[in-house]
């Protein structure tokens, strides 16, 4: 494995946040009683990278993580040949996002995903029952194979008051 030291955060946090804006699905993993989860969300990322998505609580994720919890992610384009891969892989914590400090991220969400404020009623009726959520990234690692087979860059962020850092 090839690994890159970071001579430049802002320059590699800059390629995360371009990243990011280029894909709208990750894929999350979390832990409870059953073992180990994994699902696909729709995501939208902030300039701090926190990936907000919308789910009910009542699903088997929304339920392990109702407290918040440590969580793993990934992100990357399918169908991809094995030369050109890009994705990045992460950790870090995930909750639901409090209704006080709703505003800025419902932002982010509304503005990558404008389809969700229109008036439909099958949405209409999900979203009655849909939290947002938010993860907080501790690690990330930019995987770009256009740069040379196993191309890796990673970055540690500072992790917030009461989160776990991965």
């Amino acid at each position: 494995m090839t690994h890159e030291a970071l001579v430049n955060d802002a320059a590699l946090k800059d390629e995360l946040r371009r990243f990011l804006a280029q894909h709208n699905a990750l894929t999350l993993a979390y832990t409870d009683e059953a073992g180990v989860g994994a699902c696909g969300l729709w995501f939208a990322a902030d300039d701090d990278l926190a990936c907000y998505f919308l789910s009910s609580p009542e699903t088997r994720h929304g339920r392990a993580l109702r407290d918040g919890g440590a969580v793993a992610f990934a992100i990357h384009k399918d169908d991809q040949d094995w030369r050109a891969i890009r994705g990045v892989q992460g950790r870090g914590w995930c909750s639901p996002v409090p209704a006080a400090d709703a505003a800025g991220p419902w932002r982010v969400y509304l503005q990558r995903f404008p389809f969700v404020a229109q008036q439909f009623p099958d949405l209409e009726a999900a979203l009655r029952t849909a939290w947002l959520w938010r993860i907080t990234p501790a690690w990330l690692r930019l995987i770009d194979n256009t740069r040379g087979f196993g191309h890796k860059q990673e970055i540690m962020l500072a992790s917030r008051a009461g989160q776990a850092s991965g």
